[in-house]
């Protein structure tokens, strides 16, 4: 199966850049601004698209703690195209720019 997929990376000061920009190349990558890229890929229906992308990744590109790949396609649930995206590799931070916004305080005073 085929399908198109946007990888966002962050891999820190030290990370193995050279590797993933080698696996990016090889799936025909297409830069989209800064550590993001668009590429159609293939993978075996008999085990999960992450499954499938993680393994490919891991075999090219050392990872080290704090490394983050995150994917977003679009995928049919139930008869339907949803949007969906996941961490293959790290997990979600504190936005920066968490307390930047004007936030309203909705909730009621109980007397």
């Amino acid at each position: 199966m085929k399908t198109s997929v946007w990888l966002t990376y962050d891999l820190g000061v030290k990370g193995d850049y050279k590797g993933l920009y080698a696996w990016l190349d090889d799936h025909e990558a297409i830069e989209c601004g800064n550590n993001l890229a668009y590429f159609k890929y293939e993978f075996n229906d008999n085990d999960s698209f992450e499954n499938n992308l993680r393994k490919d990744l891991e075999r090219k590109v050392t990872f080290e703690p704090g490394n983050r790949i995150y994917v977003v396609r679009v995928k049919n649930i139930d008869g339907q195209k949803k949007t969906i995206g996941s961490f293959l590799i790290g997990k979600r931070k504190a936005s920066s720019w968490e307390g930047y916004g004007e936030k309203v305080d909705d909730t009621k005073e109980i007397e």
